[in-house]
């Protein structure tokens, strides 16, 4: 990954939208006329507003949302790619490994069904809000494939049996089912889905940014190890988070009976 200092001015996303307000940043996937599918222009723009949103302190929350009736359809087959001057960034190929070690909330807006690999995003996010109509899908093995780089967000959050299954029969699943199976964390109706995420953003951005930031790094640390080897590990991050400034002003405020004021 470039250590340059990314900017978002001046640069022409022709596959998503980007927005900055409130300490948010949303990534708006927006091909709507092909399902949201993957392209690699689409992956490029996602990388490098992650890559951006994980170099600038201010951007505390990343929202993925998208236009149209589906979330994402997955991989785009048809080679033919757009045009778009935001920088490839060495390294980033893959957007599963940019939400995962960017270290903060992201929430997953899905206001459509879910299909193939863009289960990706929607397994390594911090969380996911889906509209009771979404249809979430692996329908790999009905072409003859299988969702390999799937399982392993997948198997990080389903239960294994329901997840293998999901993934051997390629069949679709309705938002309860995949709220049940632990793949997002609630469905909404469509008409509270923006109330619903914006919420829950606000208050994700209202709470302690570098302790958050830390505690998810570890957590990410800490899910490749065994027990012997996480919990001192965990002993260690937990000692430096109470020595950094997070902890010093929020529990001043709370001895002072204030708000805490973060930086």
């Amino acid at each position: 990954m470039t250590s340059k200092k990314l900017s978002i001015e001046n640069l022409t996303f022709q596959a998503t939208k980007i927005d900055v307000s409130n300490h948010i940043l949303t990534i708006t996937l927006n091909r709507p006329e092909k399902k949201n599918a993957l392209n690699n222009v689409m992956m490029n723009e996602i990388n490098y507003a992650l890559a951006y949103a994980k170099q600038e302190r201010g951007i505390r929350v990343v929202i993925i949302a998208a236009e149209g009736d589906v979330f994402c359809a997955g991989a785009d087959l048809n080679r033919k790619q757009e045009e778009s001057n935001v920088p490839r960034l060495e390294g980033s190929d893959d957007i599963s490994l940019s939400i995962r070690h960017l270290y903060k909330p992201v929430i997953c807006k899905i206001q459509g069904s879910v299909h193939a690999g863009a289960l990706l995003m929607v397994t390594n996010c911090t969380h996911a809000i889906a509209v009771q109509s979404a249809k979430f899908s692996a329908p790999e093995i009905l072409r003859g494939v299988w969702p390999h780089m799937v399982m392993a967000g997948l198997f990080r959050v389903m239960p294994k049996r329901v997840g293998l299954d999901f993934c051997m029969r390629g069949q679709a699943i309705d938002a309860n089912k995949a709220q049940e199976w632990g793949l997002i964390n609630e469905s909404v109706t469509s008409e509270a889905l923006d109330d619903t995420v914006a919420k829950l953003a606000k208050d994700l951005a209202s709470l302690a940014p570098g302790t958050m930031q830390f505690g998810l790094e570890a957590y990410v640390n800490q899910d490749n190890m065994n027990f012997d080897e996480a919990l001192p590990y965990l002993g260690k991050k937990s000692a430096e988070t109470f020595a950094g400034p997070d902890a010093k002003e929020g529990i001043s405020a709370f001895l002072e009976k204030r708000e805490p004021k973060w930086d």
